[in-house]
């Protein structure tokens, strides 16, 4: 089994910054592919940044230049750290790990951390 808990989220004033930190356990790899997500109410959830076992990242298009994701293989853990952050930031923020067994895809969650931006 997987356990991922956040960590991080918060109040900020639109152009302020937040880190969030995700930190895995259980049945984990360094080759793991970790993510994060969020889902703000009324919508669906959605990628925001995306780190693979090598190094190699993804962002949606809307946080490219604001958002970085970081992780540690060390202490099994990923990161997000939020700049110039705007009111359409605001959602709930979901750690994400992914796993694929024999060709099978196994998605994990942490429960959510919130961030609410205010204008």
């Amino acid at each position: 089994q997987v356990q991922l808990a956040e960590s991080g989220g918060g109040l900020v004033q639109a152009g302020g910054s937040l880190r969030l930190s995700c930190a895995a356990s259980g049945s984990i790899s360094s080759l793991n592919s970790m993510g994060w997500y969020r889902q703000a109410p009324g919508k669906q959830r959605e990628l925001v940044a995306g780190i693979n076992g090598a190094g190699g990242t993804n962002y949606a298009e809307s946080v490219k230049g604001r958002f970085a994701i970081s992780r540690n293989n060390a202490k099994n853990t990923v990161d997000l750290q939020m700049n110039s952050l705007k009111p359409e930031d605001t959602a709930v923020y979901y750690c994400n790990l992914m796993q694929i067994n024999f060709g099978v895809r196994r998605d994990y969650w942490g429960r959510g951390t919130q961030v609410t931006v205010s204008s």
